[in-house]
């Protein structure tokens, strides 16, 4: 089967969700002896240096970059707010990267063009015009929810007003293009159920995040001192809303009963509140050139997440390692664990310190955890169990074009 994947970032280095997820498909695809090509933005918010690229990085059989200026500019922003457009979407549209999507659909046959996020959709009628290929759209997360649970938790009623206006658009675009795919892959089914909710009717599929769990080496917790840790970007709104919830009202419940503890958190983009706060006991390390080393530095990873959907891969990584995941319920969406079994949950500031205390007091409890969490990402999330399915999938869609093979695996 012949794939072609479209994304708005480089899917290297591997060191947000989104590009984990792209890379790890593929190279299941690749392992199932699909032929894989890639077309991506190199956008100036995430730019790629493409020589600085590894031998090891080779399961594309083509490999296509070109440079999109992302960047959120004052008066394009101002301007927009007297149109119909979606501003997240028009930072995305770009007639470079649409010509040579032109250049590529005219000199190769796809079966699948697989596009990676709503950010592709504008590029949809292109395809329909040059290619007979079937359009997937994999979404991450449903885009515009995000941007509403981030408006309705915004406090600033200017700020509230244009995060609203934008959120609009954006949802106006998602629905605008919820039939337009052939197909609809979905991180989670709660994510599927909200899609066929708005009225998706197109065949879809849930697919959730995997991991190449054999590039993840878990390591004993030491637990001589218990050490907690955060790792995101810090752009994000919905880790930085999360971390200033456990900054402001976790925390110091925290250090009044245990006042050596520790949490160290790390991740690009730091803003001026992180790098400038007084936070006892509290180290913010910035972008860290070895996430696995800076997750498996410390015993238990916090999730403070109350905005966003799809999958945290960070947490299928922590718990891949042998970290103890201590997560608020939307933070595990779309990941079956359970309380107390693979990994710790808590949704208000008492639930969360004292399960935080709890680990401190009980060191016990991470040793046991550390070893179930394994096993669960281990028996659950494999990239190419999971790949496998979703080819399956794309053979039913592909049906009236003929049977395509699927390469055995090596999975016991």
């Amino acid at each position: 089967m012949k794939i072609l994947q479209l994304t708005k970032k480089f899917p290297f280095p591997l060191k947000d969700g989104e590009v984990i997820a792209i890379t790890s498909l593929a190279k299941a695809f690749k392992a199932l002896g699909c032929e894989i090509s890639l077309l991506s933005m190199n956008t100036t918010r995430h730019f790629f240096d493409s020589k600085q690229l590894p031998d090891t990085f080779n399961h594309y059989h083509s490999t296509d970059l070109v440079t999109v200026d992302n960047r959120i500019k004052v008066v394009d922003a101002f301007l927009n707010l007297f149109s119909n457009q979606s501003y997240h979407i028009s930072r995305f549209i770009s007639k470079e990267f649409e010509d040579k999507l032109i250049a590529i659909l005219q000199h190769n046959e796809f079966d699948i063009i697989q596009l990676e996020t709503l950010y592709l959709a504008p590029y949809v009628d292109t395809i329909r015009r040059y290619s007979k290929a079937k359009i997937v759209m994999r979404s991450h997360n449903v885009e515009h929810e995000i941007w509403k649970r981030i408006a309705e938790n915004t406090a600033t009623s200017a700020k509230k007003m244009y995060l609203q206006l934008l959120t609009k658009r954006l949802e106006n675009f998602e629905l605008q293009y919820l039939n337009k795919y052939d197909m609809m892959v979905a991180i989670t089914q709660r994510d599927l159920n909200f899609f066929k909710k708005l009225g998706c009717s197109i065949p879809a599929h849930v697919s959730p995040i995997g991991l190449n769990t054999a590039d993840y080496l878990p390591s004993e917790p030491t637990v001589d001192k218990t050490t907690f840790s955060f790792i995101g970007s810090l752009d994000w709104m919905p880790n930085m809303e999360g971390l200033r919830w456990v900054l402001e009202k976790v925390w110091p419940k925290v250090l009044k009963k245990a006042p050596h503890a520790e949490f160290h958190i790390a991740g690009k983009n730091a803003p001026d509140y992180l790098l400038n706060g007084q936070w006892d006991q509290v180290f913010v390390h910035g972008e860290v050139p070895d996430a696995a080393a800076f997750i498996n530095q410390h015993d238990v990873m916090l999730v403070p997440l109350f905005s966003g959907s799809g999958m945290r891969v960070k947490i299928l990584e922590g718990m891949a390692l042998g970290r103890v995941v201590l997560s608020t319920q939307l933070g595990l969406e779309g990941i079956h664990a359970k309380h107390q079994e693979n990994v710790l949950i808590a949704d208000t500031v008492a639930d969360f310190s004292q399960q935080i205390l709890s680990c401190i007091e009980h060191p016990q409890i991470i040793k046991l955890l550390s070893k179930k969490a394994v096993q669960f990402v281990q028996q659950h999330y494999d990239n190419v169990v999971i790949a496998q399915d979703l080819l399956v999938f794309y053979q039913q869609l592909l049906a009236e074009n003929g049977p395509f093979d699927i390469a055995p695996t090596s999975i016991s």
